[in-house]
């Protein structure tokens, strides 16, 4: 059993890896990283736009959009967490801490981009309610600029060897 285990993980790695499947990676990766488990997808997109960098724009975008709609499917479960909450306790919840992301709205959810404490954020702006494609777009805005200056800055700091 733990042979067969140990096959079937390998054969999963081996379809995962870059560059053989390389932005369906990216975009999974970028999706389970927006989401509360912790995972970095700037590795994947670094790694992909180093072995080729004529991907460069089509890595961003795929990221962008695999981790804006992992923080959707954040803002879901927050919003779903809150409903889940009124039922057992017949009260609305309101907590000190996030009190100035209901004071600046949809428009906090460009702050998804910070490690930690962004794709918790997107569960919050769920659970407040907010607004759901407002804070979409907010959140594709702030993502998509973190790829662009991280990967920038990833092949500025690591250029090719060739040149």
């Amino acid at each position: 059993m733990e042979a067969w285990i140990h096959a079937q993980l390998g054969a999963l790695l081996a379809l995962l890896t870059l560059p053989e499947v390389g932005l369906s990676t990216v975009f999974v990766v970028s999706l389970v990283s927006a989401t509360l488990l912790p995972l970095g997808s700037e590795p994947a997109v670094f790694g992909l736009v180093k072995l080729n960098p004529a991907l460069f724009w089509p890595a961003v975008g795929v990221a962008t959009l695999g981790n804006t709609l992992g923080g959707a499917i954040s803002w879901w479960m927050g919003y779903g967490a809150e409903r889940a909450y009124e039922r057992v306790t017949h009260r609305s919840g309101e907590l000190r801490a996030i009190s100035w992301l209901r004071r600046f709205g949809a428009k906090a959810c460009l702050l998804s981009w910070l490690p930690g404490v962004g794709d918790p954020l997107c569960a919050v702006a769920g659970w407040l309610r907010l607004p759901f494609w407002p804070c979409v777009a907010y959140m594709a805005v702030g993502k998509c600029l973190r790829y662009i200056t991280m990967t920038a800055a990833l092949l500025w700091l690591f250029p090719s060897a060739g040149g």
